[in-house]
């Protein structure tokens, strides 16, 4: 698999099993149905939310298909739109989950797009509020759509995965 250049990564301690943040994880996913329009605005390859999804290699939700799973470890997501190339892979270990994420903005288009997401900061922000519901989620054993991020206890970032 072809290797793009590093954007960021983030961290966020999560006080449950690999088990539960890897069923959180995937709860967040299947509740990105509502992206798709998203995703066609900007030309996104894949579209479309797999039925059930559960992280498994081949499967999709808007922008983003699974290229590599191995539940309660490692979530490799990639996907591609008129303006960029893109990875998105998620780690759980001893650290809490991480977010790395990859990416190329080819020509003038591209390197506009950049500036407006990651130069703005607003990928960041996304990217941190999704690692918080997941980990809320997974903590609380409840479904990262309906869980808040503005509470005290999301805003815990750093160490500390429950592994065995």
């Amino acid at each position: 698999m072809e290797q793009l250049p590093f954007i960021d990564e983030h961290t966020q301690r999560v006080d449950a099993s690999p088990d539960a943040v890897w069923a959180a994880l995937a709860r967040a996913f299947r509740g990105m149905e509502r992206a798709a329009w998203w995703a066609r605005l900007l030309g996104c390859d894949p579209l479309d939310l797999t039925p059930g999804f559960a992280g498994r290699t081949g499967e999709t939700v808007p922008g983003f298909r699974v290229v590599e799973s191995e539940p309660g470890r490692r979530l490799a997501l990639r996907g591609r739109h008129r303006f960029a190339r893109y990875a998105l892979t998620f780690l759980l270990d001893r650290e809490g989950l991480r977010a790395r994420t990859e990416a190329e903005f080819p020509g003038v288009s591209g390197k506009l797009y950049r500036a407006a997401v990651i130069g703005s900061g607003a990928h960041r922000v996304v990217t941190r509020r999704l690692l918080r519901r997941i980990a809320r989620a997974a903590e609380a054993g409840l479904n990262p759509a309906n869980v808040p991020v503005n509470s005290s206890a999301s805003a815990r970032q750093g160490v500390s995965l429950n592994m065995p």
